[in-house]
């Protein structure tokens, strides 16, 4: 066997650390590491993290998440030194000085866990273990000293994937009537009896019932619009009631979510509803956009030459996960969200089906598919946990064919207008058009042994049919039209390819005669109006051109129905399914074609009312990565209105803030149910907790505003007075990677660790993970951690906002508000980030933490956005940082505390 790894590297902000068997830890400066590091391979954990702090980005060595990933696929861990030590048992190192040697526990840990007789993950192991040696990776020749070679050969992962299977369509629903005493009693069930009396929660319960009865009238679903505030613990609350209705009518109720992190939880609590695992798999599903999951073709491709180097280590990687995951999905499951952010740009997102080229039951492994078995169990299931855009895209759909998805839930409601927002969106892009030229015709640099293109995944249906042939062909050379690899660098010098580059040549010349000198370096945009006559002759050539590509397409696709329709001898059910698919494919595209000819003839005619439409040249520092022409509805609630909510039989829109400042009225037009012809109930109930004892808001008057400098210096002095448990919330990444380079290595020495978004190579929700595991550890971010993330207890007792969270003032925006009432739409805007960011503080009724606001200038009257009584100081930063050093009283213990949403 070989000898045991010798050495190991831990790096933090804090300073670098070196262990070695047989000799105490000790520090290194950065030369000496980065030296030690290209001698030998040494452990470390995460290299390209590691590879940061020394300044070195292609750090290589024995990464511990990487044998992790090996050793336990489809398990997470935080994927710190404590983190993995208390996943395997061990002790957590008590410092960064002894984290090092820490690590060479966890090796020998994982390592020897591959030997022991009850290693669950053994089967695969050998195999993958080999291909990985002979992909030179590491770790592969430890693992292959300790793994015994199986008597007989191990079968390939996909003869070891289970294959789903057929079942009729689920009957209509019932009409049953759940009764509020009904829905209480089910509620005493989940919550278990003994549990504390809950009665804000019981009323909910009760309330929730309306959108489960049957409606009056097509056109007039059962609506509830419910605000609970946090702590009352709605998902049990709507769960109940659902649960209770679902297996009464033998129905479906669709639960939707804004965020990832809600859905993880909705999962979870659905143990309740169904405590017996195998009643759960068959009750409960998850049901996310074809892109979330694993594509087994891509996988193949992949594993069979299509990736080379470090991207051949995460297929196999990904291979070895595939054979234990739950369901497949690699955003958001059990897929660590840490495990591609290893491997950087080297291929993860090309293991999923993000570019719609999937050919069905063309596939071979389409008997094994994760998104089939995915959307089967979907249909079958009580209770599908989904987000709003997949919602709201499978509702338009379902209306589209005569159906409805039925009874839907939305939580997170607040969210609703964003939602909709961009899914009834219209964007011509460069990178949209391009997107679609690929799916028409394959990429121009295809990988070896994959069907591309519609034609390759049409091939045998054409040669049956004649005029489908025609169609396709002439599919294929409009095709041409759309803008092809390298279209910004031709753009760039002046020299488009076809009208479709022409007209964004067109658009980006104009948006950049409109842009001031504020705009350098960023995204930027102008308003559709009196444009020259260029753009509009580029328009239309462009709109001809779209139009010569969608006719043929509603051809094929009439076609294809057609051959359905006539059912030939060769027409078996895989073949079936695969038409029907591309069928699909064909007319979600020709929509999305009719959209853009639609926008283009907006351009140099009169404005529509309904629309917002602009030009735009989107950028990253400086730099050009996409240009085209955008629309959105004016008030998203309309085309949310006919689509989703008019053909559902009832739905409950919920949230902790949602009607926020505006009220009811501000509630139903941020949810699109003003728009209905159709009564809506309304119900509220507070959170039980005391927000005027567990919280107070501390507004900083001397912080100058647009000084780096000052704003770094309040964010050391405040995450250094509470020792950790910050969340700092930021309206721009550049003044947050500003701030995080000032203080990341002061807090350090100080014992407080510092993460943060778009600047450690991390995922937002293993930061979020990272954060929550450790009580001295903070957390900068901006939007996506303003809402949707749930820290409770000691590792999240203060929030710090750098300014007041004005909105962009963009064309969409200025539109919005020149229609919502001017200074008091951004008044609301405002008052509903303040909320969202407030509630982060006080999950449950034990939480005690400050809200700070680094703004001098905060007016009085966006404070309502806070709670009732809760204390509001305006102070120096001298004494807002003594406040926050003294903290507020921790609550007496009495029995069981509330928490939850």
């Amino acid at each position: 066997m070989l000898p045991p790894v010798s050495a190991a590297l831990h790096a933090t902000h804090g300073g670098i650390w070196l262990a070695e068997r047989g000799a105490p830890v000790r520090p290194l400066a950065r030369g000496e590491a980065i030296a030690r590091a290209a001698e030998q391979p040494l452990v470390l954990l995460n290299a390209p993290l590691v590879g940061q702090r020394l300044g070195y980005a292609e750090l290589s060595g024995l990464d511990l998440l990487e044998l992790f990933a090996f050793v336990h696929p489809a398990r997470f861990a935080v994927p710190t030194p404590a983190g993995l030590a208390r996943m395997l048992g061990l002790a957590p190192p008590a410092g960064d000085d002894v984290a090092a040697a820490t690590l060479l526990d966890i090796a020998d840990a994982l390592l020897a866990r591959t030997g022991a007789a009850d290693w669950p993950e053994r089967d695969g192991a050998w195999t993958v273990a080999q291909a990985l040696a002979r992909l030179r990776w590491p770790w592969a020749q430890q693992l292959l000293a300790r793994l015994t070679m199986p008597e007989r050969s191990e079968r390939g992962l996909f003869a070891r994937l289970p294959e789903w299977e057929e079942a009729a369509p689920r009957p209509q629903p019932r009409s049953v009537v759940i009764t509020p005493d009904q829905a209480q009693a089910a509620l005493t069930r989940l919550t278990g009896q003994g549990a504390e009396a809950r009665p804000g929660q019981q009323a909910y319960a009760a309330a929730a019932v309306h959108a489960f009865a049957p409606r009056a009238a097509e056109g007039r679903p059962r609506l509830l619009l419910a605000e609970a505030g946090t702590g009352i613990g709605k998902t049990l609350g709507y769960l109940a009631p659902a649960g209770l209705w679902a297996e009464a009518a033998s129905g479906s109720v669709w639960v939707s979510t804004y965020t990832r992190a809600l859905q993880r939880q909705l999962d979870k609590e659905t143990h309740r509803l169904f405590p017996d695992p195998a009643a759960r798999h068959a009750k409960v599903a998850v049901r996310k956009g074809r892109e979330n999951y694993l594509c087994l073709l891509n996988l193949e491709d992949a594993l069979y030459g299509g990736f080379a180097g470090r991207a051949a280590v995460l297929a196999q990687l990904v291979a070895r996960w595939a054979a234990y995951t739950r369901d497949g999905d690699m955003v958001g499951g059990d897929l660590p969200g840490w495990l591609p952010s290893l491997f950087r740009r080297a291929g993860a997102t090309a293991l999923t089906d993000r570019r719609g080229e999937c050919v069905y039951a063309g596939c071979p492994h389409y008997r094994r598919c994760f998104i089939e078995r995915s959307i089967r169990r979907a249909e079958e299931a009580d209770i599908v946990i989904a987000n709003h855009a997949l919602v709201m895209l499978l509702a338009e759909r379902r209306r589209d064919e005569g159906r409805a998805l039925g009874r839907i839930i939305f939580d997170e409601g607040h969210h609703l207008h964003d939602a909709a927002d961009s899914t009834f969106a219209a964007a011509l892009t460069g990178q949209e058009g391009i997107e679609l030229r690929r799916w028409i015709v394959g990429p121009e640099r295809a990988s070896r042994g994959r069907r591309r293109g519609l034609a390759a995944r049409l091939a045998d249906v054409v040669s049956y049919d004649e005029a489908g042939a025609a169609a396709l062909d002439a599919i294929i050379q409009a095709a041409e039209a759309l803008p092809a690899d390298q279209w910004l660098g031709r753009l760039a010098e002046g020299a488009p390819r076809g009208p479709i580059e022409a007209l964004l040549g067109a658009v980006r010349q104009v948006v950049l005669a409109r842009a001031t000198a504020a705009d350098a370096g960023y995204g930027i945009e102008t308003e559709v109006a009196a444009l020259d006559g260029p753009v509009i002759e580029a328009a239309t050539a462009a709109s001809a051109a779209l139009e010569q590509l969608m006719r043929p397409m509603v051809a094929l696709g009439g076609r294809l129905l057609a051959v359905l329709e006539e059912a030939p001898d060769w027409l078996d059910g895989p073949a079936r399914a695969r038409i029907e698919g591309a069928a699909a494919g064909l007319a979600q595209r020709a929509r999305t074609l009719a959209a853009w000819i639609a926008l283009l003839g907006r351009l140099g005619g009169a404005p529509d009312p309904d629309f917002v439409d602009w030009l735009a040249v989107d950028r990253v520092e400086g730099r050009e990565f996409d240009i085209g022409v955008h629309r959105r509805w004016l008030d998203p609630g309309r085309p949310l209105a006919a689509a989703v909510l008019a053909p559902a039989q009832g739905v409950l829109v919920t949230s902790a803030t949602l009607t926020g400042s505006g009220g009811w009225d501000h509630a139903e037009a941020r949810t699109g149910v003003r728009h209905l012809d159709a009564p809506v109930e309304r119900f509220a109930v507070a959170s039980p907790f005391d927000y005027a004892a567990a919280a107070e808001v501390l507004i900083a008057t001397d912080v100058p505003r647009g000084d780096p400098v000052a704003l770094a210096h309040a964010y050391f002095r405040l995450i250094a007075a509470s020792g950790g448990g910050a969340l700092g919330l930021f309206t721009a990444i550049a003044r947050l990677k500003a701030v995080y380079a000032r203080i990341a290595d002061r807090l350090a020495r100080e014992g407080l660790p510092l993460f943060a978004q778009h600047v450690d190579p991390i995922d937002t929700g293993t930061l979020v993970d990272m954060f929550r595991d450790d009580p001295r550890a903070s957390l900068l971010g901006t939007d996506a951690l303003r809402d949707g993330i749930d820290v409770p207890g000691e590792s999240l007792r203060l929030v710090v906002m750098e300014q007041v969270p004005w909105p962009r003032p963009t064309v969409l925006h200025a539109a919005r508000r020149a229609a919502g009432g001017g200074g008091s739409y951004d008044d609301e805007v405002v008052r509903a980030r303040l909320a969202q960011g407030f509630g982060r503080l006080i999950r449950s009724a034990r939480d005690r933490g400050q809200f700070v606001l680094l703004s001098s200038a905060t007016p009085s009257r966006l404070l309502t956005a806070f709670p009732a009584g809760v204390p509001i100081r305006r102070l120096p930063l001298d004494e807002v940082v003594a406040r926050v050093a003294s903290g507020l009283p921790k609550p007496v213990a009495i029995g069981h505390q509330a928490s939850g949403d």
